[in-house]
């Protein structure tokens, strides 16, 4: 019988600090498969249209109705009327399409997207999403078109800072805030880590600015490596 091999080594960069929320957004993009269609959620997934490269051919959906968005909209080159989900001015590509709210949704709820990027309040080890309310009674709901798309795309990735202000994880063994959806995300980008998540619980890919024993000494639950 082979014995069972030991873990891959986490890839740790020590010599810096976390990351960047351009940097986070950097770090996703380049996971991005060529080809894919992809939803940016609002706030900071839409970073990630600034740093996909020339020539990646990743076709961009917005959930107000369009295909194939570019990066964000310079001095300049601002149309009031060409916006994200987010209200946030863009660019558009070559071969760039416009269509009703209506079919935008059908497209995210049909499984037509390879790709979403979320935000979220929290993830569990075992995937599952919160990033619509915190529960507190103050809050204001904002569910959107997350839950569609959290269900819809092919894959989910959630790009978020791993700790509260307050320094409580936001990648737990089981969500406290309403859940948004079941089992539903692949990876998490964060300021620290990146993590693969899933029936398996929550691996470590790579950390930034804190070793594998000091981030496990931060988080809820176990880790496991890759």
């Amino acid at each position: 019988m082979n014995p069972t091999p030991p873990p891959h080594p986490v890839v740790e960069h020590l010599d810096r600090g976390p990351l960047t929320k351009h940097e986070m957004a950097a770090r996703v993009a380049r996971d991005i498969p060529h080809g894919s269609y992809v939803n940016l959620g609002i706030g900071q997934p839409t970073l990630v249209a600034d740093h996909l490269p020339d020539g990646a051919g990743v076709v961009l959906h917005t959930e107000n109705g369009m295909l194939n968005m570019g990066p964000a909209a310079q001095e300049g080159e601002i149309d009031p009327d060409l916006t994200n989900a987010g209200k946030i001015p863009v660019t558009e590509l070559p071969g760039a399409a416009y269509f009703h709210h209506a079919d935008s949704f059908a497209m995210m709820r049909g499984g037509h997207l390879d790709i979403c990027v979320l935000g979220a309040f929290q993830v569990s080890a075992a995937g599952d999403l919160a990033n619509w309310h915190t529960g507190a009674p103050d809050a204001i709901p904002a569910v959107g078109g997350a839950m569609d798309l959290a269900i819809g795309a092919k894959r989910v990735f959630v790009m978020m800072s791993l700790f509260t202000r307050d320094g409580a994880p936001k990648l737990v063994p089981e969500c406290t805030y309403p859940l948004t959806g079941l089992r539903c995300v692949d990876r998490v980008y964060t300021d620290f880590a990146t993590f693969q998540v899933g029936s398996g619980g929550a691996t470590v890919l790579e950390t930034f600015g804190i070793s594998f024993a000091d981030l496990a000494e931060r988080l809820d639950g176990p880790l496991s490596r890759r």
